[in-house]
Order: structure tokens, then C-alpha cells, then sequence
């Protein structure tokens, strides 16, 4: 039997929404995502279908409409409570009436409403949304359609009662009551490598010899439990590339809608010279999510680590790359946050040992979700001189104060870079991408059987980059062209990392004319200049994608501006409707509404309302504190029957769980484990009586903390472990050991006039190259720590030590390889 925990009717009531058909056309960077989902009314009733799920945090819808029969209605923008309102009266008179919002709290969830569907009835609404494609490390490019969507911690003194919000329904992943096809048509002026997936695809299809062309579709019979995500791979990634897009034919020149509008997509290349130094200075702040989610397995299926263990291997990895000489603090947070050092410190041989320490004590024992304190903590501190400040954060939870977490962010941009890492399935991109996005730094996101570990160490890559200062960027078009900006000013760059600009075309011009981009700026203290030139001849069919996009990055930065004012700048709001009314775009403060008005007479019957659920991550791979409760939190935020009720459904799941344990011992065990968790939200008495636990249900079972996992020694993870801050090992029993070595076996082959220092971190640097060069990501860092190490030491031997070292190993690793 499926338990549906969460769900709104209790009786196991036919769940309206039956499946969900996607079609995703992309063009080079960006793409058209096509949403069809389809409803049925199994009731005797009318009913209102409520359903609310995520979308990209950068995505702008752009249609809305419903099909009754064969009826088709299309959704109009307007001002968000006049749509409600509109929606509400359709409603009461007996009419269909569709409904899309945007949440008040996060721009990446949205509610929708199918109101007025008579028993039998079937209606079919399509979404469509365009969307940026974000670049990942790897030069992929990343298209994600959300399915997860994780409870959401609200913070105390805030406020669940404002517009927009609703109560999710939810499910175990895999019990979703609705299935989704997607197909994807890939068009992009550099061949098509490959296209992946984290989901079964078909095969990809080429159309056309170029291979600039292909379709590829999501493998049959996929149950939408989890995000599905599509990484897309061009030949000459890096290469600049400009999109012209002519105006709307309808619509009045001059305005957005009625005049081209250019998207230019640009790769800095930054000095060879200047790269290979890599900063030694900064403030490395790295923040960890501690709530009581980190302790879910980082992907579905046997053998995943769970999240907290692998946040602990990348902090290990993180601190041994540091540079001598910067500063660095470790915060950990859920409802509640700590720190290792009171104030950032030194790096150091004695600050590394103690951070490790306590590194390795670290659990997920902090309760909910709560990024705004510890963000406003970190904030309240002065900067240090000359130690630019580098913030990295990492989190698997999503928080319903998304928009008043990136508006602190924002204000406090000017004194850091912050560098995002979101965790597991259904971490909210308006959150991730958001704090990267106001902070100048860099979005991850790890999902499906991806690692931590070369995520943030490709991210301190970016962070130990010289800073660009004074960009500027210089249009040259015809002189009868004049030049919008759409979007805000660059405020970062980042090698190899790509930056998009939109801009309005105003203006009257002949053939085929071209224009171009210049954008300056100083790197280490050297001028530098890109420029791209693009012709000003509109592409054909485009879609009106390029226009969508403009006009959702400026709505999105008016409506930033719109809250720092709190209001009270005159007509921010009012363009912000206009604009999106305008360009058929969505905002915070507008909604799309659709009426059906039925001939004959309105519908009979009480109005039924039904929940449609979203998955969440499964229970048996994840403790009962994903849901991201605390006890205080329940205690001011919920009254008893509520909790109650809270209760039930959380036991429905435990219960399932336990059901399926076969021995009496493990049964037994499962069921203290269980009762344990719960102990902070619910009486013992209340826990057993749910789970139905034993009579000889012990105490102990309840008071002793949840086991931890026992990490497998890895020996790459040794290793690292072994050296120092300074970037060296020491010749000692340990690092014999990840060598497969005796001590006398390593000592002995030692040239004589070599340090036992010196010949050790040559063997280690040795070790990494002929063995573990698939995870040279990882370790990059700190074997150019050992290296730089090494050379201050001006050891005269270093050829006989590597050809000693290559003998002892068996390996045939070049001194040049090893960057000595």
C-alpha cells in the first residue's frame, strides 16, 4: 500500500493531476521549456485542484493557458490581486477559472489553481517558461526541471501568513501519482557533443551532419520523484557568441516588445601571466548547513554517504588547499548557528589541527534551516585589511525567506564574494543561484551521483583568481541606433566563466550593419579588453525567447529595487506591472488568469478543494528530521491538534518503514531508532503508541543519540589528512601505510643529502600523480602547496629524489609533471 503522507483528503481520494508531458527546445544558451499538465475530476463533486512546484529561480514564465474539451483558453497577465479576485468571482458564479502566481516569499515556486472542474471533467493546462542554461565547471550547460520541492523553514518572528504562500502537499519519491515524458530539440551554432542526464534518455539523434542539431527524450515510464536534470555539451563552448532578435510585429516601437533586442554571451580570457600567481591572500569563511536533513544520503540507492560526511571530506579538503597567509573560519547552522574561532584566524599548523578537530566532531544536529542570522552575524563583522573576505556556503534546505535572505545579501555584496553550493535534490535554485548572483561569486549543484569534493574545489578556483575591479562595458552601434541596458552591471568575472548581457536596439537601420561590445577592466593591476563584434540583422524565429529573458532580468532587478525602497519609491511597482503585463512575462506582483465561462448554467454542488502533492526525498534514505522541524519551532508555530496531526503523518511514514524490517532484533532496533528521532517533537508515550512498539521498547532506545556512519579509509582522504598547512608531509609510519609501504621499505631508498621532509612530500606528490590522477580536482591545490614547498627549500637533488621516489612506487611520473 502507498502511504500518501501529507495529502489533504484522507481517505485515499483519486489525486486529479494524472501526468505531466514536457517539451524543451533549446538555442545555444538558453531554452523554451513547454509544460502540459493534465487533470481529471474522479469525484462526484466540483473541485479546485491546488498544486504548487517549483521552477528554475531564473525562469520567466511567459504563457498560461487551459484546454476543457476542446476549448481553449488563454491566461492573461494582470495585477496579482485583481487576478485573484477575478479568480475568486469565477469561482463563486459557478464558472472554470485557472489560476498561476508566483510564491510572495521565493521566486522559484509557483501556485496553480484549477478551479470549477465538474465531476468526470478533464482539463489540460500548459505552462511555457524560458530560462537561462547555467555554465558548469566542466563547460556543460545545465537545464533543470525541478521536481522537489523540500519543506521550507520559516525562521521565528516571520510571517506564514502572507499572500502567495500555501500548504505543500507531499509525498515519499516514488509515490507520486503522476508520471512525465519529456523531449528536448537541441539547436546550437557549435556541433553537439554529447547531451547527459541523471535519468534514463534515449539515445540522442542527430539532425543534421553538423551535428549542430539533435532531439533526445527522457526514457519511457519516468515517475517524476526527483529532479531531472540535462547537461549539454558544445564543441568551442568558450567561443562568444551575440543573438539579435527582431521586434514583435504587434507590438509599439519603442517599447521592449517593440524593438530588437540583443543577447550577447561573452567568456573572458584573462592573461596567462596573471593566472599562473594565484592569490595568497583573502578571508575564507566556509558556512555548513547542520540542520537535521544533512544526515540524508547524498543520492538514492546503496551505499551513498550521506551529506554530512561528505560536507566533512570537503571541509578536509578545503582547509588543506588554503594558502599560507589568509585567514579562515568555519559556521555551522540550522536553527541555530556556531562557530570554530570567534573571529576568523590565522591560517596555521595549530588554527588547521584545531579546525579538523573539530571538523570531525561536526554532526547534523542543529535543528531547521536558518540562513538569515548566521548571514547577518558574518555581516556585523569588519572585513580585514587587505584579506579580501570569501564566502562559501553550502546547503541542501531551502528557507521560505529566499527574498529577504538575497536583498541581505545584496546590501552587503560590496564587501565579499560568496560562493554557493546547493545539496541533494530539490535545493532551491532562487536561493543557490541567487547568492552567488548578488554576491559576485559562483552557483554548484550537486545532485544524482555527483560529488561534493571537485565541486567546491573548482569553486576555490574561482576564489583564489585575482579580483576583476572596473568593468566597464562600451556599446558601438550605428549612430541612429541608441542602446538600453537590460541587464545590471557586470559586477564579476571570472575566467573562462561566462557572462550575459541584454540590451534594447532602438532606432532605424539599413542592411546588414554591424555593431559591437567592448568590456574593460583591471586584473591585478593590468588593463585588460575584450571585444566582440556581432551583426545587427535580427535572427529568424526566435520565439520572442531573447526579448522574455531581457524583460525578466530587468523585472527582476526592479524588483529588488522595489523592496530596498520597501515600498516607498514611486512607480517601481507600477513599471514592474506594466513591463510584465507588457511582455506577457511573470513577476512578484502580477499573476496569469483564465476564465472559462460555460454556456448553460453554472455548476451545482459543494466546491471540493484538493491538494496535489510534490515529492520529497524518501524516509528510508533520510531521518525524520528532513522535514526540518524543531520542538521550539513546532511549539510557536503550530497549536497541539496541528502538532497532532504533524504526528500522524510522520509516523504513517515510520510505521511503513518499520512494517518492512523482517527480523524481531532489527524490528526492535528500527523502532527505538525511530522513537528517537521523534523524542524532541512528541512524547515517548505518543511515539510508541504510533509506531506500536514493543512492550521491552527500552528507554536507552530513546535517549541515545542516532549512529553515524563509520567513514571507509579512503586512502586518497589519508593521505591529505597527513599534511601539513605549510603544504609538506613527514616521513612517518602513516603515510608508509597509504604508500602500502613499511617504514624501513620508504626510508631506505632516501639520497642521503636529501631532508626526510623534503623526500617524503616528493613521494606523496609521486603517489597522487601515478595513482590518483581521476581526482586531481581534488588535490590540485595542495600539490601545488607541496611543490611551492618544496622549491623554497632549493633542494639541489630534486632529479635523483623523483627518479628514487619513481623506483620505490613503481611509477614513471617527469619531474616536469610534477611542476618541479
Amino acid at each position: 500500500m502507498v502511504t500518501c503522507c501529507g495529502l489533504v483528503t484522507v481517505k485515499n481520494e483519486p489525486v486529479p493531476l494524472k501526468s505531466i508531458a514536457v517539451e524543451v527546445s533549446v538555442q545555444g544558451h538558453v531554452a523554451t521549456v513547454s509544460s502540459t499538465l493534465q487533470y481529471e475530476n474522479q469525484e462526484q463533486s466540483p473541485l479546485e485542484a491546488i498544486f504548487i512546484f517549483p521552477l528554475p529561480g531564473e525562469a520567466a514564465v511567459c504563457r498560461f493557458s487551459a484546454k476543457i474539451g476542446q476549448t481553449e483558453v488563454v491566461a492573461e497577465v494582470q495585477e496579482k490581486q485583481k487576478a485573484q479576485e477575478q479568480y475568486d468571482d469565477a469561482l463563486s458564479s459557478g464558472q472554470q477559472a485557472f489560476l498561476l502566481e508566483e510564491s510572495d516569499e521565493s521566486p522559484d515556486v509557483f501556485k496553480l489553481s484549477v478551479g470549477s472542474l465538474p465531476p468526470g471533467e478533464k482539463a489540460s493546462v500548459s505552462l511555457d517558461y524560458v530560462t537561462e542554461l547555467s555554465v558548469q565547471a566542466d563547460d556543460g550547460l545545465r537545464l533543470c526541471l525541478p521536481a522537489v520541492l523540500n519543506p521550507r523553514y520559516q525562521p521565528q518572528g516571520s510571517d506564514s501568513g502572507s499572500g502567495g504562500s500555501a500548504q505543500v502537499s507531499s509525498v515519499p519519491a516514488g509515490s507520486v501519482p503522476y508520471s512525465l515524458s519529456l523531449s528536448a530539440h537541441v539547436s546550437s551554432p557549435h556541433p553537439i557533443s554529447r547531451v547527459e542526464s541523471n535519468c534514463p534518455l534515449d539515445p540522442l539523434n542527430y539532425l543534421n551532419t553538423e551535428k549542430t542539431q539533435a532531439t533526445v527524450s527522457l526514457a519511457a515510464g519516468h515517475q517524476f520523484d526527483r529532479d531531472v536534470e540535462l547537461l549539454l555539451y558544445y564543441q568551442d563552448t568558450h567561443q562568444p557568441t551575440a543573438i539579435v532578435e527582431a521586434a514583435q510585429a504587434s507590438a509599439k516601437p519603442g517599447t521592449l516588445m517593440g524593438d530588437p533586442v540583443v543577447m550577447l554571451s561573452l567568456y573572458p580570457e584573462f592573461p596567462k601571466d596573471v593566472m599562473s600567481s594565484m592569490t595568497s591572500h583573502g578571508e575564507f569563511l566556509f558556512v555548513v548547513d547542520r540542520s537535521g536533513s544533512m544526515e540524508c544520503p547524498m543520492h538514492l540507492g546503496s551505499g551513498s554517504q550521506d551529506r554530512i560526511s561528505s560536507a566533512r571530506e570537503t571541509l578536509l579538503l578545503l582547509l588543506k588547499s588554503l594558502p599560507m597567509g589568509c585567514y579562515f573560519n568555519i559556521i555551522g547552522f540550522g536553527s541555530s548557528y556556531e562557530s570554530f574561532f570567534p573571529k576568523s584566524v590565522e591560517y596555521s599548523q595549530k588554527t588547521m589541527d584545531e579546525a579538523l578537530q573539530k571538523v570531525k566532531e561536526m554532526r547534523a544536529d542543529l535543528g531547521g534551516t536558518e540562513i538569515l542570522q548566521p548571514l547577518k552575524h558574518i555581516y556585523s563583522q569588519p572585513c580585514l585589511p587587505d584579506q579580501p573576505r570569501q564566502l562559501f556556503l553550502f546547503t541542501d534546505g531551502e528557507v521560505e525567506n529566499t527574498k529577504e535572505v538575497l536583498d541581505l545579501v545584496k546590501t552587503n555584496a560590496g564587501s565579499h564574494r560568496c560562493f554557493s553550493f546547493g545539496i541533494g535534490e530539490g535545493a532551491s535554485t532562487a536561493l543557490i543561484s541567487g547568492l552567488a548572483k548578488q554576491a559576485r561569486g559562483h552557483a554548484q549543484f550537486i545532485t544524482g551521483q555527483d560529488r561534493m569534493q571537485p565541486k567546491a574545489m573548482q569553486s576555490l578556483r574561482f576564489a583564489l583568481q585575482p579580483a576583476v575591479v572596473d568593468i566597464s562595458v562600451k556599446w558601438n552601434v550605428p549612430k541612429e541606433v541608441s542602446v538600453t541596458p537590460l541587464s545590471p552591471p557586470i559586477r564579476v568575472l571570472f575566467q573562462g566563466h561566462r557572462a550575459l548581457l541584454y540590451a534594447q536596439l532602438t532606432g532605424e537601420r539599413s542592411g546588414d550593419t554591424e555593431g559591437s561590445v567592448t568590456v574593460k577592466y583591471s586584473l591585478a593591476k593590468q588593463p585588460v579588453e575584450n571585444q566582440l563584434s556581432f551583426s545587427l540583422k535580427p535572427a529568424e524565429d526566435t520565439g520572442m525567447t531573447v526579448h522574455r529573458l531581457g524583460a525578466r532580468t530587468l523585472i527582476q532587478s526592479l524588483e529588488v529595487e522595489e523592496r530596498e525602497q520597501d515600498g516607498g519609491k514611486e512607480g517601481v511597482k507600477e513599471k514592474v506591472i506594466e513591463l510584465s503585463i507588457q511582455s506577457g512575462v511573470s513577476s512578484a506582483f502580477t499573476a496569469f488568469i483564465a476564465i472559462h465561462k460555460r454556456d448553460g448554467e453554472a455548476l451545482q454542488g459543494q466546491l471540493l478543494r484538493r491538494h496535489v502533492p510534490t515529492p520529497m526525498l524518501d524516509l528510508r534514505g533520510c531521518s525524520l528530521t528532513d522535514w526540518d522541524f524543531s520542538s521550539s519551532v513546532l511549539e510557536r508555530d503550530m497549536k497541539l491538534s496541528e502538532l497532532d496531526d504533524r504526528a500522524d503523518q510522520l509516523m504513517c511514514s515510520a510505521s511503513e518503514f518499520v512494517v518492512g524490517t523482517k527480523s524481531m532484533s532489527a524490528k526492535k532496533k528500527a523502532e527505538g531508532s525511530l522513537a528517537s528521532r521523534v523524542k524532541g517533537f512528541f512524547s515517548k508515550q505518543r511515539a510508541c503508541e504510533v509506531l506500536e512498539c514493543d512492550e521491552d521498547c527500552d528507554e536507552e532506545d530513546f535517549d541515545s543519540p542516532a549512529p553515524t556512519s563509520k567513514p571507509m579509509r579512503d586512502p586518497l582522504l589519508q593521505l591529505i589528512s597527513l599534511q601539513k598547512a605549510s603544504g609538506s608531509w613527514v616521513l612517518e609510519a602513516a603515510l608508509a601505510e597509504v604508500l602500502v609501504k613499511t617504514e624501513e621499505e620508504v626510508s631506505k631508498p632516501k639520497p642521503a643529502q636529501v631532508d626526510q621532509e623534503v623526500w617524503a612530500t616528493v613521494l606523496a606528490l609521486i603517489w597522487l600523480y601515478g595513482f590518483k590522477m581521476e581526482a586531481q580536482e581534488d588535490w590540485q591545490f595542495l600539490a601545488m602547496k607541496a611543490v611551492s614547498w618544496i622549491q623554497a627549500q632549493k633542494v639541489a637533488s630534486v632529479s635523483e629524489c623523483v627518479q628514487a621516489g619513481n623506483t620505490l612506487l613503481g611509477c614513471q611520473v617527469q619531474k616536469d609533471t610534477l611542476g618541479l
